[in-house]
């Protein structure tokens, strides 16, 4: 066997195929596009969690909180309007001082009343008229009201009053062109007449005492009152009347005290309210709220926010024990440290040559470096650098400068070899080893290629610099 025929046969298969270039596999062209767009949602999450308030926060839509989630703008637009504006921070109070007389009930914040609190709201008296914002399934069922809470935004949006192609009935509405009140939707449950408004995320139960459900709290707040017609609405629901009875709770609602001093009991029955059956306010004499089974509705016994009965859990203590600042602060340390081990961790390219900082042996720095090929499985790299440190070797014996064309460097070791100039080509310039096979094979045909060229070289006449001809006898490439 010839030495053009050893050195182009471990290359004979890969000639026969398809010469198209390979695509190279780089796993960071797809994980960085995909990491940044994963980073910019989340971080969009997380700014739209801290952004939205929660009704659980001291101040949250209070008449007298001037901050962006308060209601201070309302409160003294409902004044300049000649509403009185009456603020209770206690259920109680507030109770009585709706039976005191026609009024509006404002509860802000529904889901934080016990259910016992709940099944009083469904009877009050006539000519009442309670509004309730963004109230759960919970809050719902405990009021009576035959409500069902159906899609719900990521954002509120700002609708017009129609629904369904249907113009609102609510006539204190009429001046309201478009208000950001699509955020929660509703739709009736049964044959009770409801009034849909906004696109389904205002509805109205009329009766003796109407109720309003509104899904969403933006055109209540301070930071979004100002838009659009959001405070058109916002007054227009609570103007209904002379007087605005609003419920400002500090949060959730305490349990009522118990006569001797020890805690209340609970039923075992979880269909039956704290203490036995509720009873009406003696004040209530305008008969039931619309949709209200009664005395003993089992909805005024509802157990308490967050149990297993009514499909919502309670809310992680540990959100609200740190303010929204210190979880905004830990996400961008979370951010920085990503970055930083990004940073640190290998660079995403091929490797760049680095002088040593001390003098090596070149077994060791050979051995070394093909270790880190190896690892790191770099069979491009390390078959680009078998092939430039072979042409370094024969370019001097072949008398070619650096810049020759590849065809003509093929033609000329075909000339010493007797080997085919296409497969020399292809041994020389042809594609990344995909396998540690393959990396072998390349190896071992370079070496047996550069040995048999620098054996046919002339001893005199040789280039300044060249190296000296391999010894014959000495061994293959590590």
């Amino acid at each position: 066997m010839t030495a053009a025929t050893h050195t182009a046969a471990p290359r004979a298969a890969a000639a026969d195929r398809a010469r198209a270039p390979r695509r190279r596999r780089r796993w960071h062209r797809i994980v960085i596009p995909f990491g940044v767009v994963a980073a910019l949602v989340t971080t969009t999450l997380v700014a739209q969690a801290l952004d939205r308030p929660d009704p659980g926060d001291p101040g949250y839509l209070s008449p007298v909180e001037t901050d962006d989630h308060g209601a201070s703008r309302l409160a003294e637009a409902l004044r300049r309007r000649g509403v009185t504006v009456q603020r209770e921070t206690d259920t109680a109070a507030a109770l009585r001082a709706a039976h005191s007389g026609p009024a509006t009930l404002f509860v802000p914040a529904p889901q934080l009343l016990r259910p016992h609190t709940l099944a009083r709201l469904a009877h009050l008296p006539g000519g009442t008229r309670l509004v309730l914002v963004d109230p759960s399934r919970r809050v719902l069922v405990g009021v009576g009201l035959p409500l069902t809470r159906t899609d719900r935004r990521w954002a509120t949006r700002a609708v017009g009053p129609e629904t369904a192609g249907r113009p609102c009935p609510l006539a204190e509405l009429a001046p309201v062109r478009r208000a950001a009140a699509e955020r929660q939707r509703y739709t009736p449950d049964g044959t009770a007449p409801v009034d849909l408004c906004f696109a389904a995320g205002l509805a109205r139960l009329p009766g003796a005492g109407d109720t309003l459900v509104v899904g969403a709290d933006d055109p209540f707040r301070n930071d979004r009152i100002g838009e659009r017609d959001n405070q058109a609405l916002a007054v227009g629901v609570l103007a209904a009347h002379g007087r605005v009875v609003w419920l400002d709770l500090a949060g959730p609602e305490p349990p009522p005290p118990s006569p001797s001093g020890a805690p209340p009991t609970w039923p075992s029955r979880p269909d039956g309210p704290p203490g036995g059956t509720a009873t009406p306010d003696p004040g209530a004499t305008g008969g039931v709220r619309p949709g209200t089974p009664g005395d003993g509705d089992p909805g005024g016994g509802r157990p308490p926010q967050g149990s297993a009965d009514d499909g919502e859990r309670p809310p992680n203590p540990l959100w609200g024990a740190f303010p929204p600042w210190f979880w905004a602060l830990l996400v961008q340390l979370a951010l920085a440290l990503l970055v930083a081990a990004l940073w640190r961790a290998r660079r995403l390219g091929p490797p760049a040559p680095e002088p040593l900082p001390v003098t090596v042996r070149s077994a060791e720095t050979a051995l070394g470096r093909a270790r880190l090929y190896q690892r790191a499985g770099a069979r491009g790299p390390a078959g680009r650098t078998l092939r430039a440190t072979t042409l370094a070797r024969l370019l001097p014996w072949l008398n070619l400068p650096a810049d020759t064309p590849p065809e003509r460097v093929a033609r000329a070791v075909a000339a010493r070899t007797g080997g085919d100039p296409e497969q020399i080509e292809d041994l020389l310039y042809g594609d990344d080893p995909d396998t540690d096979q393959e990396l072998l094979d390349l190896a071992r045909s370079l070496d047996a290629l550069s040995r048999t060229v620098a054996a046919s070289a002339p001893t005199q006449g040789r280039p300044a610099g060249a190296p000296p001809s391999p010894d014959p006898t000495e061994g293959g490439t590590r």
